[in-house]
């Protein structure tokens, strides 16, 4: 069942962030713009290249009033260790969600319940705490940063312009369409 235009439901995961641990809620997404990353496992083999891509974009995210937040059922102690055993790992500066008990990993809908890990799951939440892209690929699948990138400023743009809709490959700055009668069968 998709998740789309559903508020994300309460949750309380600790984080690791550049050196430190504390405790991120529902409640600190609202008023600005999330992603929340899943992963299968740290110390795994898709999961830094993804990551590390994720960091590469980091920057540009936070300019868009992005926040990221990545999430496995690993502990916040293991994405400590890892961040500071793995050079891609340690261009990370988001936050990286624990989830050992699989709240938010189930939450999100992305749980392999048999395994207790989850899918390369992708979710954007505007700042209502509603989700508005919700992809999801099975583990050998890789994600693109700046693919996501791209889907953010779509959203960021619908939002921001009632009536207006972004078609296929839209980019910052390109045209966009205004759903009418006149459209249907033209395009």
């Amino acid at each position: 069942m998709a998740l789309i235009n559903s508020e994300v439901k309460a949750f309380k995961a600790q984080a690791y962030q550049n050196g430190k641990f504390f405790e991120v809620t529902e409640k600190d997404i609202k008023g600005k713009w999330s992603v929340f990353f899943f992963y299968p496992a740290d110390f795994t083999f898709v999961c830094p290249t993804e990551l590390g891509d994720l960091a590469d974009q980091y920057d540009a995210l936070k300019a868009m009033g992005v926040e990221v937040y990545s999430v496995s059922t690993d502990t916040h102690f293991t994405h400590k260790a890892w961040h500071d055993a793995s050079e891609t790992i340690k261009k990370i500066r988001y936050p990286m969600l624990g989830d050992p008990t699989g709240t938010l990993t189930r939450n999100f809908g992305v749980m392999i319940e048999e395994e207790g890990l989850a899918l390369r799951g992708t979710f954007v939440v505007d700042p209502q705490g509603k989700i508005k892209i919700e992809e999801i690929h099975d583990l050998g699948i890789g994600r693109d940063a700046s693919e996501l990138k791209r889907k953010i400023q779509a959203a960021q743009y619908v939002a921001s312009h009632p009536g207006e809709v972004c078609p296929a490959k839209w980019k910052a700055g390109d045209a966009t369409l205004k759903p009418s009668l006149d459209l249907v069968g033209k395009i």
